[in-house]
C-alpha cells in the first residue's frame, strides 16, 4: 500500500491519514507513548534493594584464662595467662584467698596479660578480666600444694643482738638438689651495706658473711622467700619472711696456748687478760677462728659424747660457751689447781679459765668472761699445736678466705 499525499501535515484531515496513523504505519512508536510503557531511563537499572543481605554484626571479645575456671588442683610453677579474641583487654585482677595479689603486664596488642610471678600452692584465686566493650568476666581456681616441703631453721634468732662474727646460717630440713634456685630465693642485706655472700656446706646448710667481720652496730636482714621454691625434684620451700637482727660492739678473744693466756679486745681496746689452760699434748685444741654459737651458766660435759670413752663426766661445768660442733668449749673449771691456769695446758681440748663450784663467784675469771660476751664473739686460738679447725664446725666460716668462701656459692 502506497503512503497517502498530506496537504497540511500539521492538522489531520477529515477522511485521510493523521500523523500518528503515519507514524504507526511506518513502525515508530511516539515518545510518549514509551515513557507511558517503560518509566524514565533510570529505571532501566534492576531493582536489587529486596535481595541484599544485612550487615554481619561485629564479633564479641571471647575471655580465656589459665588455669581454667573451676580448676581444684592447678599447677602453681606457671604464671596465670588472661588471653582476648576478637577484642583487647582493659583490666585484670588476680587476688588469692591469703590475701595477696599477683601483680601482671599485657602485651604490645593487649590481647595478653601474663602474671609477673607465679601463684602460691594451696590458694584459691580469683580472677576478674574485661575486654573493651563487654562486662567483666570472673573465674576461680585453686592450686595444688606441693607432696613434699622443706623449711630453713636460721641463726641468729630474729631480734637479737649478736657479735660481729655471727654469721647468718641456714640449716634446711632436707637435702637441697637445686642450689643455685634456694640461694637465688634468700638474700641477707646490712646497714651500713656491705656485700655479703652465700656459701654452701654440703647439701643442707648455707651460711652467709662479708668479707670481713660485720662492723659494730650493723642491721642485718634475712629475707627467706622459699615458698614453692623446688629444692630437689618435687619438694618444694613453705617460708616466705623477713628476719632483722642486730650486731653489738665488737669483741674478739685470742687465746695464745704458748702464753697459756687470753686476751679480750673490744672495740680496739684490751679490757682483760685471763690465765688459761688447753689442750694437752694428747688432745689438742684446735687453732683458728673460732664464734661462740652456745652459751650455757652450767652444762654436763660427758666424754663419750665426743668420742673419748669414759674420761670424764662432770654435771655441772661453769660458764661455758660453744666454740666447735664437735665439743670444743671455753669455760670455767673448779676441778683444776688454781696453779694450773696460766702455766700448763691440761684439757681434753677445751680452753679453760678458772672458776667456782656453782658458777655463782663473781670474782672468777670464768664469770668475768662469761658475763662479758654474747653470741656471735671471736674466740681466736694460736700456738695449739692443732691444725687449723674445718669451717663446717660450728660457725667458723671465717678460716676461709674470701675467695674461697665466694667459691661456695651456688650463684
Amino acid at each position: 500500500m502506497g503512503v497517502p499525499h498530506l496537504s497540511n501535515p500539521s492538522e489531520p484531515q477529515p477522511g485521510r491519514w493523521s500523523r500518528r496513523d503515519v507514524l504507526a504505519v511506518l513502525g515508530v512508536v511516539p515518545a510518549a507513548v514509551l515513557t507511558g510503557c517503560g518509566g524514565s531511563a533510570d529505571a532501566a537499572s534492576p531493582d536489587n534493594s529486596a535481595d541484599a543481605k544485612p550487615a554481619s554484626p561485629a564479633p564479641v571479645p571471647s575471655i580465656a584464662v589459665t588455669p581454667a575456671d573451676g580448676t581444684e588442683k592447678a599447677g602453681f610453677t606457671s604464671p596465670v595467662e588472661v588471653t582476648v579474641t576478637d577484642g583487647t583487654l582493659t583490666s585484670v585482677k588476680v587476688t588469692g584467698s591469703d590475701g595477696s595479689a599477683l601483680d601482671g603486664a599485657f602485651n604490645e596488642a593487649r590481647t595478653k596479660w601474663t602474671s609477673a610471678k607465679n601463684p602460691y600452692s594451696g590458694t584459691k584465686y580469683t580472677v576478674t578480666a574485661q575486654a573493651k566493650g563487654t562486662d567483666a568476666r570472673t573465674t576461680t581456681f585453686t592450686t595444688d600444694s606441693p607432696a613434699g616441703t622443706f623449711v630453713g631453721y636460721f641463726t641468729p634468732e630474729a631480734d637479737s643482738t649478736s657479735g660481729v662474727g655471727m654469721p647468718v646460717s641456714i640449716n634446711f630440713t632436707q637435702a637441697v638438689a637445686d642450689k643455685a634456685a634456694v640461694e637465688k630465693a634468700i638474700t641477707v642485706t646490712a646497714e651500713p651495706a656491705v656485700e655479703v655472700v652465700g656459701h654452701w656446706f654440703g647439701d643442707t646448710r648455707l651460711d652467709f658473711r662479708p668479707q670481713s667481720y660485720w662492723a659494730a652496730g650493723t642491721t642485718v636482714t634475712l629475707s627467706l622467700r622459699l615458698r614453692d621454691v623446688e629444692g630437689s625434684e618435687g619438694v618444694y620451700g613453705v617460708q616466705s619472711k623477713d628476719v632483722t637482727f642486730h650486731i653489738g660492739r665488737g669483741q674478739i678473744s685470742t687465746v695464745d696456748l704458748a702464753a697459756k693466756e687470753m686476751t679480750v679486745v673490744r672495740d680496739g681496746a684490751t679490757i682483760a687478760t685471763y690465765p688459761v689452760s688447753g689442750g694437752d699434748a694428747e688432745h689438742t685444741t684446735w687453732s683458728g677462728i673460732m664464734v661462740i654459737s652456745e652459751r650455757f651458766e652450767q652444762t654436763r660435759m660427758e666424754s663419750s659424747t665426743v668420742g673419748l670413752g669414759d674420761e670424764y663426766d662432770i654435771s655441772d661445768v661453769p660458764h661455758a660457751q660453744r666454740l666447735t660442733t664437735s665439743g670444743t668449749f671455753v669455760h670455767g673449771n673448779y676441778w683444776a689447781s688454781t696453779s694450773v691456769f696460766g702455766n700448763e695446758n691440761t684439757s681434753h681440748g677445751c680452753v679453760g679459765l678458772h672458776d667456782a663450784k656453782g658458777a655463782s663467784d663473781a670474782s672468777a675469771d670464768g664469770y668475768r668472761f662469761y658475763e662479758s660476751s654474747m653470741l656471735g664473739d671471736v674466740v681466736v686460738v694460736e700456738n695449739s699445736g692443732e691444725r687449723t679447725v674445718a669451717p663446717a664446725n660450728g660457725l667458723n666460716g671465717w678460716n676461709l678466705t674470701w675467695a674461697q668462701w665466694k667459691a661456695g656459692s651456688a650463684l
